[in-house]
């Protein structure tokens, strides 16, 4: 697995969707005991959920075999994974993801693959408070919670480089030429 910037992950799939490739994106709500997975449309505008991977460390090597199968499956070029990009360096969040990641590479079942990290802002917290009312048992809660945030920061990202890209193929207008009569 490679990392590259957010923004670079979406000008390569874009290249490779222009070359008659393509894929789809991969998110992840990393968490202590669950990946909450989400994926994207073909057109990588929407995202949707999709599952919870069960995380321990005794599992890895079933973890990485799954992501292989999602892989294919699902025609996957990069994982957009969900960290807290705070100012606060001892934020734990930030170690379980990069740990989770540091083993994925090292399991190297992914070669190939490229991620990078996207702001996940408390994505969790609000799924979790948008999903109190409905008063579902407390297990079932958490895999919906989970697969929800990895929406939302699939989203996030998919929102960000789309906008992005539109407003990047438009003409400034300042760089339209202005004829007075």
């Amino acid at each position: 697995m490679k990392y590259v910037r957010p923004w670079n992950l979406f000008l390569d799939l874009q290249k490779a969707k222009a070359a008659g490739g393509g894929g789809r994106l991969l998110g992840l709500d990393v968490g202590e005991k669950y990946v909450g997975l989400a994926v994207s449309d073909s057109h990588n505008k929407i995202a949707s959920p999709l599952s919870v991977l069960l995380r321990k460390k005794s599992t890895l090597g079933l973890m990485a075999e799954d992501f292989q199968s999602l892989v294919l499956e699902f025609s996957l070029v990069g994982f957009i994974v969900g960290s807290p990009l705070d100012t606060l360096r001892n934020n734990p969040g930030v170690f379980q993801v990069k740990r989770l990641i540091d083993d994925l590479c090292k399991a190297e079942k992914l070669e190939g693959m490229k991620y990078t990290y996207w702001d996940e802002c408390y994505t969790s917290q609000n799924i979790e408070l948008l999903l109190k009312p409905l008063n579902f048992h407390p297990g079932h809660a958490k895999t919906i919670a989970d697969k929800f945030a990895a929406v939302g920061i699939l989203q996030g990202y998919l929102d960000y480089v789309n906008r992005k890209l539109t407003s990047d193929q438009k003409p400034s207008p300042l760089l339209k030429s202005s004829s007075t009569e």
